[in-house]
């Protein structure tokens, strides 16, 4: 499974957000964007990331930096979480998949000891040239959001 690198072209994709409207990367052209991929809405380790990404926004909008949400989840269900949680920043619906196995966010992983097929927990910079700027793939939730923004040097709000 390929995985992005510094330096590459992030892949370009549309996907449907928590209201069924279209969302490109290159809405984003002349901005840095971080893509986080994670496995369901609405489950313990997704709700902490999602949560620990809207803590920082106010911190990432003020360095330039707007945040994207991908799972498979199908757009109703992403609404549901963005309500429940105060989500404000866009949640995709990927449900085939296709853009995190091109992101490299999707094959095989371990869950509790087992190979399995899934959503691997990734978080992709793209920088304002539509670049990589940074990859990282099989994050912790807890904690990542933090140590993310010390790698992009974005102090707290």
């Amino acid at each position: 499974m390929p995985r992005l690198e510094p330096g590459n072209t992030a892949p370009a994709f549309t996907l449907q957000d928590q209201d069924g409207a279209d969302v490109s990367l290159a809405d984003y052209a002349g901005r840095r964007v971080v893509v986080y991929f994670y496995p369901a809405a609405m489950t313990p380790g997704c709700t902490t990331e999602a949560c620990d990404f809207r803590d920082s926004l106010a911190a990432l909008a003020g360095a330039g930096v707007d945040v994207l949400g991908v799972s498979p989840d199908e757009p109703a269900k992403l609404k549901r979480f963005a309500e429940q949680e105060g989500l404000t920043f866009p949640l995709l619906s990927d449900p085939d998949k296709t853009m995190m196995t091109e992101w490299g966010a999707f094959g095989e992983k371990k869950n509790y000891g087992k190979v399995v097929q899934g959503v691997i927990r990734s978080t992709v910079v793209v920088a304002a040239d539509g670049t990589v700027e940074a990859a990282q793939y099989n994050v912790k939730a807890t904690g990542h959001v933090a140590r993310l923004r010390k790698q992009l040097g974005i102090d707290a709000a």
